[in-house]
């Protein structure tokens, strides 16, 4: 069976990297979690006062770029590779509404963004990968033999979001994450480097109404599908 690279792209709290996790176990493919990456450098960013609410020193964070070092290490106990920031799990810490206020600004430049994708790319190298992100299909793997994009209203991504905040005991309000979400669609979608868009060829899924296991489904037959293509 040939191996292939699947890259999935989509909105944020659209469940990307849940698919993607699924996928990756069952294929028994190596999986990326490329949000994570840009969230680490905004949690950088934000530890280093490099950003805040108000103020983004960019040429400092630019010029700190070579000091940021990111790492993939797996975690039998949860099943999946963690995040690593020069060394620290830094996997809770990168998942907070804080950091998630600031990660598409910190995406948006184009330095960070070709530090990331350089290492992307280099991890893609011998396919059997699965790939989640923002520009996946477009930039990173523009020949990827499966693209999917992953859609779902805001309100509903809001409210999943939510929830899953919720049950990590974070104290945050539902209008705080949706316009959070909102917040986050308008940059991604508007950003001049690399913006968040459906490649030609890929294959919108929206999610709205699909729980995990459906979803899953419907994906795994669209891999079986190329995988049988000689």
């Amino acid at each position: 069976m040939k191996k292939i690279t699947i890259a999935i792209d989509g909105f944020s709290s659209t469940g990307k990297s849940t698919l993607a996790k699924q996928l990756a176990k069952e294929l028994e493919y190596i999986y990326v979690d490329t949000g994570a990456m840009y969230r680490a450098v905004a949690y950088f960013a934000m530890k280093n006062k490099f950003i805040g609410t108000d103020f983004f020193n960019k040429e400092t964070l630019i010029q700190t770029l070579p000091n940021i070092q990111l790492e993939f290490r797996f975690n039998a106990d949860v099943g999946f590779a963690e995040m690593y920031l020069n060394g620290e799990n830094v996997e809770k810490q990168i998942r907070t509404i804080e950091v998630s206020n600031y990660v598409s600004k910190v995406a948006e430049v184009s330095e960070v963004r070709a530090k990331l994708v350089e290492q992307q790319q280099e991890m893609g190298t011998n396919k059997a990968i699965v790939m989640d992100g923002r520009d996946i299909g477009t930039v990173v793997f523009p020949n990827a033999e499966l693209k999917i994009f992953m859609t779902a209203s805001a309100e509903t991504r809001a409210q999943r979001r939510f929830d899953e905040l919720q049950q990590k005991g974070d104290n945050v309000s539902y209008e705080d994450v949706l316009k959070n979400v909102m917040e986050r669609d308008y940059i991604d979608t508007h950003r001049e480097d690399s913006p968040l868009v459906i490649a030609d060829d890929a294959i919108e899924i929206d999610n709205s109404y699909l729980n995990k296991e459906e979803q899953f489904t419907a994906v795994l037959e669209l891999v079986n599908d190329v995988v049988k293509i000689d």
